[in-house]
């Protein structure tokens, strides 16, 4: 059977989204900013799923922006904030484990005479809140910080960063990754006190090539690209109706995201049950985790040869994150995992179409490839 394990690197398109995005192709072709009869009717397809995915977030259709996915929008909502923000400080807070979007965009950054703070992590990717209280300053303009790590599924405590804005009296705006939290867990940037927000269709069972930036209503930053008045000049271009209505049916029909946190829960401790079975398979993830990802090292066989004895098998898993390929987890990395669980980590990404039987395709094909593989050594 055919089992999939790596929805953190991209979802399998819902019908939905399929089916919104053919009508779109179809029937709504116009230009967004047209004034005759085609354009009308994609600019009022537009203004729909904006709705869509405001509601979703709980927040105003104004406060959204469409742009190409998370990595654009990561780079728009960091360098963006911080080039509008510029006379106002030099510090950037964020954490040692980002995704590449946004930690190659700090490196940028640092190297135009910013100075940034990595805020290092614990053994289960967790920063210390403390550490954040006491890197946030009166010189801060950016604090950016994913809600949940895209390779262990560690919950970043997002919330502390208003917490420590306020308490330095800092100027610094907050910048939230959620790419891998939305649809998966409670996500309202109001509740969590940001003022940007990056989320992707692809990782919700939309189609790849759209994502959208949450900003807070009266928040300015810079855009990164010109040549155009769509999306209020934050990010200009004609917009891609077919991925923004298959995006709009994707989130619409997002189930509710506590209900289902207990079934993928039950799911995934399954799974850490059976795979604790097999010996000599050690979990990088905390047990608090988002449980949509689970990180495991299964020691003494790297996670090539695991990865290609799977895949044969149809089982499809994850040594880390896609944007990373080739290269150690510098997220395990940061963690200071032994080289035994830095040579050898899976990540096992669920996604709400999950099944029990694709679980124990997935423990059986372990547990093959732990006869075979060492076998063959």
């Amino acid at each position: 059977m055919q089992a999939y394990f790596d929805n953190s690197a991209t979802t399998a398109p819902c019908s939905e989204a399929v089916n919104a995005v053919s009508d779109a192709l179809i029937h709504c072709w116009g230009n967004p900013s047209s004034l005759h009869s085609s354009g009308n009717r994609a600019k009022e397809l537009l203004d729909a799923s904006r709705a869509d995915i405001a509601k979703k977030l709980g927040c105003l259709p104004e406060e959204i922006y469409f742009t190409s996915g998370g990595t654009e929008t990561n780079n728009l909502a960091v360098i963006g904030a911080v080039h509008k923000m510029r006379r106002q400080g030099k510090r950037i807070v964020s954490t040692s484990v980002e995704h590449p979007s946004v930690d190659e965009a700090l490196n940028q950054l640092e190297a135009e005479g910013f100075e940034v703070i990595k805020l290092k992590v614990d053994g289960y990717g967790r920063i210390n809140e403390k550490d954040l209280y006491a890197a946030v300053n009166s010189n801060t303009i950016l604090v950016t910080m994913m809600l949940v790590n895209n390779e262990v599924g560690t919950i970043m405590p997002v919330e502390a960063a208003r917490r420590a804005v306020l308490m330095a009296r800092s100027p610094a705006l907050i910048h939230c990754d959620a790419v891998q939290a939305f649809g998966k867990m409670p996500v309202k940037p109001l509740a969590l006190g940001v003022d940007l927000m990056t989320i992707s269709s692809h990782k919700i069972h939309g189609p790849k090539g759209v994502g959208a930036l949450y900003v807070h209503k009266g928040i300015k930053i810079n855009p990164r690209t010109f040549g155009g008045s769509q999306e209020n000049k934050i990010r200009p271009g004609t917009e891609p109706m077919p991925a923004i209505a298959g995006f709009a049916a994707a989130a619409k029909v997002l189930p509710d995201p506590k209900k289902q946190l207990e079934h993928i829960t039950a799911l995934r401790d399954y799974m850490v049950s059976r795979l604790e079975e097999l010996g000599d398979v050690v979990i990088n993830s905390p047990p608090d985790a988002l449980p949509y990802v689970t990180n495991v090292s299964v020691l003494g066989i790297k996670s090539e040869p695991m990865l290609n004895f799977l895949s044969d098998r149809g089982i499809s898993v994850s040594a880390g994150s896609a944007c990373s390929k080739g290269k150690k987890s510098h997220v395990l990395s940061q963690m200071g995992l032994d080289n035994r669980r830095l040579d050898s980590p899976l990540r096992i990404s669920f996604s709400r179409f999950t099944t029990i039987q694709e679980i124990d395709a997935l423990i059986l094909g372990i547990a093959e490839a732990k006869k075979v593989i060492r076998a063959a050594k």
